[in-house]
């Protein structure tokens, strides 16, 4: 299999036979063996008779059908896991992304790029709610994370299916794809695509993710930075906790030698103790950090999620071994 589209969707009705026509068309015209693998994250507006339609009728179709609505990064997850295409492409299932824009990205892998991730140059959506939070979440995320990009949420993405298989995506971290890739040695690159206005269904996001995007941004900066060694950040702060206690101490003790006679309500003497508190239990959350670290490079991976049906699908489709990495 050279190309496998992989499609989360979640109440899309009226877009799910579009889409199909739209990508079959352009997968025909591009010449390349390729399947279109439907994420169904627990709709509930009868979308999934049209995906059981299109995978009787198509055998390019695949589905998989959760139990209940997990959330795209989940949907995300599994098609990445499930995919047996050389490449992976991600897009959304709301019509919005240009299928068309598909054999440019894939060329592009072609050329010696891990990833290729979109950008919606000319965004077709409303500027309060979508298109202004975007620009400074990504203002924000490119700064934190120094992963110079523009539209970081947008889904239409090319990715190796090696690069793909070692992405560990949990929360809503399927934003931050290129950047955990990227911080895998992966090969990115960003191109401008195509974007059109949505015509069907309503939108399942809004203004409130973008609190969401800044305590996920927390996230994975901790985990370029100090998901392999924890110690590295919690013994860093311990140590400028010990370093403010021991300050502390000495000017309690210098004062108590000018002839301080009451020492009970010191406030440098309150601060010693409370930082040498704040001290141990960075240094025990260090070392707790450690063991979680090691426990977690040694020990299986488990599934966010939980697939109720496959639809064209055999018992070993997508099924690889999984790498056991460690920074």
């Amino acid at each position: 299999m050279d190309v496998s589209v992989v499609i989360p969707v979640y109440n899309e009705f009226d877009n799910i036979c579009r889409l199909h026509e739209q990508l079959t068309a352009v997968m025909r015209d591009f010449g390349r063996s390729y399947e279109l693998l439907f994420i169904d994250d627990g709709s509930n507006d009868g979308g999934v008779t049209h995906l059981r339609t299109l995978a009787t009728q198509d055998p390019c179709v695949k589905a998989v059908l959760f139990r209940r609505n997990y959330g795209q990064t989940a949907a995300m997850q599994a098609g990445l896991q499930l995919a047996s295409g050389d490449v992976i492409v991600t897009l959304d299932g709301d019509l919005q992304n240009d299928p068309g824009d598909i054999p440019m990205m894939v060329e592009k892998i072609d050329e010696g790029y891990d990833l290729v991730h979109g950008w919606r140059k000319n965004r077709q959506d409303k500027w309060l709610t979508r298109k202004l939070p975007s620009k400074m979440a990504n203002w924000l995320i490119s700064r934190t994370t120094g992963f110079p990009i523009h539209d970081l949420g947008c889904t239409l993405k090319a990715i190796r299916r090696e690069i793909a298989r070692e992405l560990e995506l949990y929360g809503e971290m399927h934003r931050f794809i290129p950047i955990l890739a990227h911080q895998r040695g992966a090969k990115c690159v960003e191109v401008v695509t195509r974007h059109h206005a949505r015509q069907f269904g309503t939108s399942k996001y809004g203004i409130s993710r973008t609190l969401r995007v800044v305590l996920d941004l927390i996230t994975v900066k901790y985990l370029l930075d100090y998901f392999a060694s924890p110690m590295k950040l919690f013994g860093l702060l311990g140590l400028a906790c010990a370093g403010l206690a021991g300050l502390a101490g000495g000017g309690t003790i210098a004062m108590k030698l000018l002839g301080e006679v009451d020492m009970t309500g010191n406030p440098l003497l309150l601060l010693t103790i409370f930082s040498m508190m704040a001290a141990l239990q960075f240094f025990s959350l260090g070392l707790l950090g450690e063991v979680c670290a090691r426990i977690y490079y040694t020990s299986q991976p488990k599934q966010n999620y939980a697939v109720r049906e496959t639809l064209n699908m055999d018992a070993n489709h997508g099924q690889f071994p999984r790498v056991n990495h460690a920074a």
